[in-house]
């Protein structure tokens, strides 16, 4: 049978799309839904201790997000916005830019007087690849040229941009943040420690994959673009351990899963490595490594939905969407959570 993106398409009121975060982060509303008797429970984000167990590995994605959203000036004087997504070498990033007419090979764009950038390719789905120029290092005069690239759907202005960081984030390189682990506080971190619940991480770099929404109707048709990822040694003998001993692999975001079920294996195995990962995730699925999924509530037709529906099935998800929207919850990126075990 034939996958269509209309399949994962839900009516949401607009004032359900979530402005601001929660305060506490920890505040946040929880939707618990058990697979094995399909029963919906509502909470509070802090509950999810009542969830977990001694012995769980709580899997969390330690991307940090840039401050990839740049504003520049064109030659003759127009204006352009360059998102950086993903970095090509020391000087040259992937990126998208709006608008793309006025980018054309060649095309040179002043940010500042620090910054500054060519476009040196166009790649075959649209994007530029740019060479920046610049003295000193990059990432500090990133800091002082950039801004948080929130979603097109954020129409508040972030009073501190760290809301748009996990409060474990290590890693810059990230277009937009893993956001479903935006609900912890290092309190609550702390708490499910002291629960005997173990903490992997690991790494990958959100890129355009969050951004590009699924144009063909035949779900098949759609190829995700690829984002970087690390499984080091010690998060791998983390969750093997834990494989071998029968307990649960609890995964911390869309970004955590897709990190896990590249790299592992038929037995749910996993090995150290890094590379660069294309993996699509829809219904029908079997899951090699991940038995509970903390996740956000995602764009209608998107691939995070269509992943989710694989961990249930797409007709578990559209209906638990449904009570989502009737209780009034908060979507997308500084909305409410869902656990599903």
């Amino acid at each position: 049978m034939q996958l269509k993106k209309s399949d994962f398409y839900y009516d949401l009121p607009p004032e359900l799309i979530a402005q601001t975060p929660a305060e506490p982060r920890d505040s946040s509303r929880l939707l618990v839904y058990h697979r094995d008797t399909k029963r919906i429970e509502h909470k509070i984000f802090r509950d999810i201790l009542g969830y977990l167990k001694a012995g769980d590995v709580l899997v969390v994605n330690r991307t940090r997000v840039l401050p990839a959203r740049l504003f520049a000036h064109t030659e003759n004087g127009g204006r352009a916005e360059v998102l950086l997504l993903k970095r090509r070498s020391l000087d040259e990033w992937e990126v998208l830019v709006r608008p793309g007419k006025k980018c054309r090979v060649g095309a040179k764009l002043t940010v500042n007087q620090e910054l500054s950038l060519e476009v040196v390719s166009v790649t075959d789905s649209g994007e530029r690849i740019v060479r920046f120029f610049y003295e000193g290092a990059f990432e500090d005069v990133l800091s002082r040229a950039g801004s948080m690239p929130l979603p097109p759907y954020i129409h508040e202005k972030l009073k501190d941009p760290e809301r748009y960081q996990t409060v474990y984030s290590k890693e810059n390189g990230s277009a937009a943040a893993p956001t479903a682990g935006l609900h912890f506080t290092p309190e609550l971190l702390e708490r499910i420690r002291a629960m005997g619940v173990e903490i992997a991480e690991v790494l990958l770099h959100v890129g355009l994959g969050t951004f590009r929404p699924v144009k063909e109707e035949n779900v098949l048709d759609h190829k995700m673009h690829s984002e970087y990822y690390e499984v080091s040694e010690e998060a791998a003998e983390i969750v093997n351990r834990a494989r071998r001993e029968g307990r649960r692999i609890v995964a911390v975001g869309t970004t955590s899963v897709r990190t896990l079920e590249t790299v592992a294996d038929e037995a749910g195995m996993l090995r150290p490595c890094k590379g660069n990962t294309e993996i699509f995730l829809y219904p029908p699925y079997r899951f090699k490594c991940v038995d509970a999924l903390v996740t956000n509530f995602h764009l209608p037709e998107s691939t995070l939905l269509m992943l989710v529906s694989a961990f249930c099935s797409r007709e578990e998800v559209m209906e638990i969407y449904r009570t989502a929207v009737e209780e009034r919850y908060r979507f997308f990126s500084f909305g409410d959570a869902m656990l599903i075990v």
